[in-house]
């Protein structure tokens, strides 16, 4: 069977930071458009009155609003729901007087479960299709998340957050319990339908050489595929940490890079504070970066110098970072990021909607190796797509009525959207939000 999605179709298939000429001529826009979908797959697209001619069984699945692929977030917390919002902390006071107590909860198996749905529930809410998430520190709660995520059809991946030192004694692992228990996570959940595994040492704040040398021994042990995350060069606190913690190493990076941890599937969080040699290295390997502004200004972390990452040909995502940030609304990042450049004034980069729009869903499914299946509406890709649909005599509703053109209108969604404003979400063509 055959189902057509029809609305406003807005997405951006190449990327603007490797592309010439105006944001507007990069973004794809059809006003009255269509996809026809068959098997969880994009079959035909573009103008609804030819999409339907060249489909003539098909059937109508959705009708009205913007269709935009579904969004990507590559670096958000699932035991961190429930801090959200936690005014007047920078992040290591944050992370000792709230997020660890509460990511100590995560050892009752009943309440792990229901923060998992609850987690997963809210990225389906907010547009997120495909997500790269750090997970709990226990065991039995990956089990959990890994469970739920299963049943939520999301593209998750995800693994056991690792740390032995600097940490309240219920979060802490050592080297050889780390191995064991995430081998056998990611032995039962790797490649398991959408689901993916990633090595995740919290920090190197919280981890030991020994500590990254298992993780270093994971990736290089384990099944192909294996992905590999933690925080990098967040606040100059952490910086300062690390720099005294490890003493012979070159700088933050290189904590890492000693265990074999950068590479094209690494991605490492924030990066507002990095060196040249720093720069220089990740583009090298290919590692992501994942700019989590709305965390960094409301944590107050710093400004992310996102032209000296494009300098250096760094590759880059965005990310939420739930708890530290404000919202699980990706497009809400993709303003922060917007803002967060023109604050620096000279230094920083003036992001148009296009770029703004890809980073948030084709540029986080290549940064997550996706990017041949989800991210924009080619014929072939999985039907992953979020519906948008401003209130009507809503404050968005009568500025799209002002548009004027493709970008204008895109850059409206940007600036004024809200999660009341998402009101479907699906992966593959099926609905994940709301359930049907």
């Amino acid at each position: 069977m055959t189902r057509l999605f029809r609305g406003t179709l807005l997405h951006v298939p190449d990327d603007p930071f490797a592309e010439q000429g105006g944001g507007a001529k990069r973004l794809h826009l059809v006003e009255d458009g269509a996809l026809a979908v068959r098997s969880g797959r994009i079959v035909d697209a573009g103008d609804a009155t030819a999409v339907r001619a060249r489909n003539p069984g098909a059937e109508t699945a959705v009708t009205g609003g913007w269709l935009l692929p579904g969004f990507v977030d590559a670096h958000v917390h699932y035991p961190q729901l429930g801090v959200m919002g936690a005014l007047g902390l920078r992040l290591m006071d944050w992370l000792r007087q709230r997020t660890w107590p509460h990511e100590a909860r995560f050892a009752d198996a009943a309440f792990a479960r229901a923060e998992a749905e609850g987690f997963l529930a809210a990225l389906a809410r907010n547009g997120t299709t495909t997500a790269l998430v750090f997970g709990a520190h226990q065991a039995l709660a990956m089990e959990e998340f890994f469970a739920a995520a299963d049943a939520s059809s999301l593209r998750i991946t995800t693994g056991l957050t690792l740390g032995d030192r600097e940490l309240p004694s219920e979060l802490r692992t050592d080297p050889e319990r780390a191995r064991q228990e995430s081998t056998e996570l990611l032995q039962r959940w790797h490649g398991h339908n959408r689901l993916r595994y990633a090595v995740t040492p919290r920090f190197a704040v919280s981890a030991s050489d020994e500590l990254l040398a298992t993780c270093g021994a994971l990736l290089r042990g384990g099944p192909d595929g294996l992905w590999f995350t933690t925080h990098l060069n967040e606040s100059p606190d952490e910086v300062a940490f690390v720099r005294n913690a490890a003493p012979t190493a070159r700088d933050y990076l290189d904590v890492y890079d000693r265990h074999g941890l950068l590479g094209p599937r690494s991605v490492f969080a924030h990066d507002v504070h990095p060196s040249e040699r720093e720069l220089a290295r990740l583009a090298e390997t290919r590692s992501v970066v994942c700019h989590c502004p709305g965390s960094n200004r409301f944590i107050g972390s710093g400004l992310f110098p996102l032209r000296r990452h494009l300098q250096h040909g760094v590759r880059l995502a965005l990310g939420s970072d739930v708890g530290g940030g404000p919202s699980f609304l990706i497009l809400n990042e993709a303003r922060a990021a917007y803002e967060t450049q023109m604050q620096l004034g000279e230094e920083g980069v003036r992001l148009d909607a296009a770029t703004l729009l890809w980073l948030a869903t084709a540029g986080g499914a290549h940064a997550l190796g996706l990017g041949d299946q989800v991210g924009d509406f080619a014929t072939g890709k999985q039907a992953d797509l979020v519906q948008l649909t401003p209130r009507p005599g809503g404050t968005l509703d009568a500025r799209l009525r002002h548009a004027g053109g493709a970008d204008d209108a895109a850059a409206a969604l940007i600036a004024l959207v809200g999660e009341a404003d998402v009101t479907g979400s699906w992966v593959a063509g099926r609905r994940v939000y709301p359930h049907q």
